[in-house]
């Protein structure tokens, strides 16, 4: 059997990579290289993810290997199927990076792994990546490890102290999912490593007795994946599910990842992958939890069946279920029920409260704004306009709905 060239385990292990959605830099704090060193990402980052400025930025994003020991269900890589198999060694991942970077490819690192051997000798090796990019090549860009839940807690630590970002996957949204189709992995085990990155990293900011502050340890947080349809979950499950990963465990992201059915699948999961529409639904749902002050009680309110209006937004669902709080008085209401009208996001939001202090706003002037009138007319009322019926009107959820698609029969 001819050896693998470099090349070829790239090809390979950067696509088996590209089931991992949960990559992002948000939240990195800026590693400074002017007095020395490489690859500064200024805070910002990795897999193609996009700066306030609008710009475009971008990883290496990889496997170490795809071999692995266990048999989840759901997994393209795991230890029954029948893919190519390739692994990268410490030294060929640091290589890669190195050059990457020097040839200004990518700003950081995404480090995923399938399971060889054992959790702890899987961890430890990206543990060592990254400690040998940090400290034997000086290098300052963004590094997002993945980390082996199994792993013993001196490997996650370590791994903490040299990565951005550390991300547990919970896989599937319900525990009992998990024990079906991932019979190797524990709930409980997933929960006990993410509980040691949050106190982990909630002890790095505190300062010792001498007043020495503590070694940085993943200060961009950490973050999570679900697989969506892969289960019976619906999407008010997942959503609480979200909301007990934020509280619990501070995570900076959940990241729903629509399942794509694979070659040789169990006979238990699903021939047609979900539409990638729910997958959008639960992003925006997703941000109404974490910047707009709702909870998933409350988006519940606007599903069918538990899940997801797939035809309108989870904003204009709620507020069409609610049309007795509309419409609001904009020179009145709280920021916390204007964040509530669809149409207004939150630097709308706070444009508006800033502007409103010096003078009465007009419609015209929430144009001016930037606010979306053409969704938000049928909730909000202020001097120059008033939705009067409309508001209540029994066409208005049509108003928003998409048009009606012709089918094609080829």
């Amino acid at each position: 059997m001819a050896m693998m060239t470099l090349q070829d385990k790239l090809a390979i292990l950067s696509d088996a990579a590209k089931y991992d959605a949960s990559c992002a830099s948000s939240g990195g704090k800026r590693r400074d290289s002017r007095k020395g060193g490489l690859g500064s990402s200024g805070g910002s980052g990795i897999c193609h993810a996009y700066t306030p400025d609008g710009r475009c930025i971008s990883l290496l994003k990889i496997l170490m290997t795809n071999f692995c020991i266990f048999d989840c269900a759901y997994c393209i890589n795991r230890v029954s199927s029948n893919v190519e198999r390739a692994r990268f060694s410490v030294e060929e991942v640091v290589q890669l990076t190195l050059e990457f970077y020097r040839r200004n490819y990518i700003e950081g690192l995404f480090l995923s792994s399938g399971i060889i051997r054992s959790p702890d000798q899987t961890m430890g090796d990206m543990a060592r990546i990254a400690r040998t990019l940090r400290e034997e090549h000086g290098f300052r860009g963004y590094i997002h490890l993945k980390t082996i839940p199994d792993a013993a807690p001196e490997l996650i630590r370590e791994a903490g102290l040299y990565a951005d970002r550390l991300s547990i996957n919970v896989e599937l949204p319900q525990d009992m999912s998990l024990r079906k189709f991932a019979p190797e992995k524990r709930p409980e085990t997933i929960r006990s490593a993410m509980a040691q990155v949050r106190l982990e990293g909630e002890a790095a900011k505190d300062r010792s007795h001498t007043g020495r502050k503590a070694r940085r340890f993943a200060p961009a947080g950490q973050s999570t994946q679900m697989i969506v349809g892969a289960d019976g979950a619906d999407d008010v499950a997942i959503l609480n599910s979200a909301t007990r990963l934020y509280t619990g465990y501070r995570l900076r992201r959940v990241y729903y990842s629509a399942f794509s059915p694979i070659p040789d699948a169990s006979a238990a999961l699903p021939l047609i992958k979900p539409s990638l529409m729910r997958e959008h639904r639960l992003y925006q749902a997703d941000w109404l939890l974490r910047f707009y002050g709702f909870s998933a009680e409350e988006i519940a309110t606007g599903t069918r069946q538990g899940h997801l209006d797939l035809e309108i937004d989870p904003k204009l669902a709620w507020a069409l279920q609610h049309r007795g709080l509309f419409p609001l008085d904009v020179n009145r209401a709280p920021r916390e029920m204007l964040l509530r009208v669809p149409g207004f996001g939150v630097r709308t939001v706070d444009r508006i409260i800033a502007a409103r202090r010096t003078r009465a706003l007009r419609f015209e002037d929430l144009l001016r704004i930037g606010a979306l009138m053409k969704k938000a007319r049928p909730f909000v009322s202020l001097p120059g306009w008033t939705p009067r019926g409309l508001t209540d009107s029994a066409d208005l959820r049509a108003r928003f709905s998409p048009p009606p698609e012709q089918l094609q029969l080829l």
